[in-house]
């Protein structure tokens, strides 16, 4: 980057600072305005849970948002800038499929646990405290390495753009979300998600049509391609075909491409953040929500990176571009500088403040969902569980709230600690599968397999790791000579631990299996999972529990149903996720690979105008949707605020017929044409 940033650190610290607080407000107010005008109140449950009503809409926008990290955005467009056109979509394929496979697991887990706050109290209920001990290790593992990964990447950015230390903005990029988070619970990821996912695709938009029909700087596909020609011509790409940035066919973006896919069943299937959207998803959307995420999420680090790491490389040797007339560091692109400089060069000082918000909706979103995921641990597996098994609703609240606090203290000074030790983002989303992907099998068949045994799904994990970590450092040994943060971070050594650590348990499982067998489960244990008690928070409220959404009991009946509706989900799941599995990594890009194929400008042109057509099918699903499917409360919450505003009284609440069971008065009928009670929605 340049000596001088393009932005002052005034400018750096009001949007770090400032928007932080401005959505802590706006959380403040959203919970005073459920409450007051939709009986809503902030018990244990709701907090974790969001009384388990939320609808496909938000579900799917809190996916997008959950799954844009900064990595998303930034280490997406640096594999575009070393690779080309192959690394943004090796990228978005490696971290979609992961989603959409989940899929099938939340609604295993809806229909197999649907009392549970956590994954993990899945596996106390199955295998027992030892077992359960190991998962929360590789739980808390995951949201350290993933909230590390948002702070150091965000913060260098923070720095690159004005000036603020990195050290500063480890510590005060968490403020903010902590303070939504308190005040809100899960509601408040739900609801902030959805902000910073609009406003996130608002400014890949402006990225895309600055660079691909207006721009000054380049303003056409065509002209992008002509100088991504001359790019490769003055640098050919080692292991590209033809040295060219436009082909799929690139070696070491294909060894990223593994890496990438491995790594991220770890980030989705042991982050109890995706656990806890599932959860708090209602039994009908959960599936929906997930593969209109997972697909929605797709466009935005394909397009994202398409644009901004391809428009570096056409931009670097102009005067516009920061580091001109060199090219850019390696450090820098590890450290995720890539997509900053590229915004620098297309838009000045707007590019720089446009990278600016949208660095930190997507670190502050993501935070949010590890504060909650930590949280949720905390005080569901580890304090409910072991220290104060009779604890009150109040109590729970409360032990949430601190665990907030402490988690984002602990992760500052964790992430400032990385920084000087230079640990970049870069290096943590490599490292990740490496430590914890040796979980994700064992994890996902205690839901799916009932012949796992104890012993199995107890073992396999540790074995696991132990096997990853010394086939990375071996590797890193053989190749580099001696072990440094630049040797074990090479492809290679990451590549050999990534597959090592996913792979094992699928010879460990088997053995322990059957070596040391457990009785055939009946998945009675997981189904016995309680609700919190909360009678105590509703009566300091002065209200009846059975009042507040998600907190009211259901009948058999409708139990019935919902499970009726989960099983044929659950069949509609398995067939989609193999359907678009082998469309994402097979049917797609393989012909593509295999052929060596060089992009020509009119095929480079339908790629960009594909990526853009499908950015804005995202945003009509996390966009649009998610207020077409709320209009009903919102359309009677603000009706509730005029009168009540204009003097004309608070709507009174009668009986169970609160306000968030009327917005649903127009789902009347299921499926089958039978009246089933209306569900309530956070909306």
């Amino acid at each position: 980057m340049s000596t001088t940033p393009p932005l002052s650190k005034a400018t750096g610290y009001g949007v770090v600072v400032g928007l932080g607080f401005l959505f802590a407000f706006g959380m403040m107010l959203t919970t005073f305005v459920l409450r007051r005008y939709n009986n809503e109140l902030q018990t244990s449950e709701v907090f974790s849970t969001a009384g388990r009503t939320v609808k496909s809409g938000l579900v799917s926008s809190a996916v997008v948002s959950s799954w844009t990290w900064a990595a998303t955005l930034l280490q997406s467009s640096a594999v575009a800038y070393r690779y080309g056109v192959s690394g943004p979509f090796w990228y978005a394929s490696g971290a979609t499929v992961q989603v959409i496979l989940f899929a099938s697991l939340a609604i295993e887990l809806k229909r197999k646990a649907p009392n549970a706050h956590t994954f993990l109290e899945v596996i106390r209920a199955r295998y027992g405290a030892a077992t359960h001990g190991v998962y929360i290790t590789f739980g808390l593992m995951t949201n350290i390495l993933v909230t590390a990964m948002l702070l150091t990447g965000g913060a260098a950015v923070v720095e690159s753009l004005t000036g603020v230390p990195t050290a500063a903005g480890c510590f005060l990029l968490p403020i903010g979300v902590v303070l939504y988070t308190m005040f809100g619970g899960i509601k408040a990821t739900f609801l902030t998600d959805y902000v910073h996912t609009v406003m996130i695709l608002v400014i890949i938009f402006i990225f895309a049509f600055t660079a691909y029909a207006v721009g000054n700087e380049l303003g056409s596909p065509g002209v992008v391609y002509d100088k991504l020609v001359a790019a490769a011509e003055r640098h050919p790409v080692p292991g590209n075909a033809e040295g060219s940035y436009l082909t799929m066919r690139s070696q070491e973006g294909a060894i990223f491409f593994v890496i990438n896919l491995v790594g991220n069943f770890g980030t989705v299937f042991m982050d109890n953040g995706y656990y806890n959207k599932a959860i708090a998803a209602s039994p009908v959307h959960a599936l929906p929500g997930y593969i209109a995420g997972g697909l929605s999420w797709f466009a935005i680090p394909w397009l994202c990176a398409t644009t901004m790491g391809l428009s570096a490389l056409a931009l670097e040797n102009s005067p516009v571009f920061p580091t001109y007339p060199d090219r850019m560091a390696p450090a820098d692109v590890t450290a995720g500088l890539v997509l900053p400089d590229a915004a620098v060069a297309l838009l000045g000082k707007g590019g720089a403040a446009a990278t600016l918000l949208l660095i930190f909706m997507a670190v502050t979103s993501a935070m949010s969902a590890e504060l909650i995921a930590v949280s949720s641990i905390w005080t569901y597996d580890i304090y409910q569980t072991y220290i104060n098994p009779t604890a009150s609703g109040k109590r729970l609240i409360y032990m949430s709230h601190t665990s907030c606090v402490v988690y984002a203290i602990i992760m500052a000074s964790f992430s400032t600690g990385l920084y000087y030790a230079g640990i970049s983002m870069g290096y943590l989303y490599l490292m990740m599968g490496v430590i914890i992907s040796g979980a994700v099998l064992p994890a996902s068949l205690t839901l799916l397999w009932d012949r796992q045994s104890w012993a199995a799904a107890t073992f396999s994990p540790p074995l696991a790791l132990m096997c990853s970590l010394t086939a990375w450092l071996v590797t890193a040994k053989k190749e580099g000579g001696s072990l440094s943060v630049d040797s074990t971070g090479a492809n290679n050594p990451m590549l050999a631990g990534n597959v090592v650590s996913l792979l094992t348990p699928l010879i460990f499982i088997p053995i322990l299996s059957f070596a040391l067998r457990s009785p055939k489960y009946d998945w009675k244990s997981m189904a016995a999972i309680r609700r919190a008690d909360d009678e105590d928070l509703a009566n300091a409220a002065n209200m009846d529990l059975e009042q507040v959404p998600g907190e009211n009991g259901r009948t058999d009946d409708v139990e019935m149903m919902e499970q009726q509706k989960l099983r044929r989900a659950s069949k509609i799941a398995r067939t989609l996720t193999v359907v678009l599995t082998l469309a994402f990594l097979i049917l797609w890009p393989m012909p593509m690979y295999g052929s060596g194929y060089i992009f020509s400008k009119s095929f480079f042109t339908g790629w960009v105008s594909v990526g853009i057509l499908w950015l804005f099918c995202s945003s009509f699903c996390v966009g649009l949707y998610p207020l077409w499917e709320g209009r009903h409360t919102s359309s009677r919450t603000l009706k509730a605020i005029f009168k009540d505003i204009t003097g004309r009284g608070k709507p009174v609440t009668h009986g169970r017929a609160t306000m968030a069971e009327t917005a649903e008065v127009e789902e009347k009928k299921d499926q089958k044409g039978v009246e089933t009670p209306p569900e309530k929605s956070v909306e």
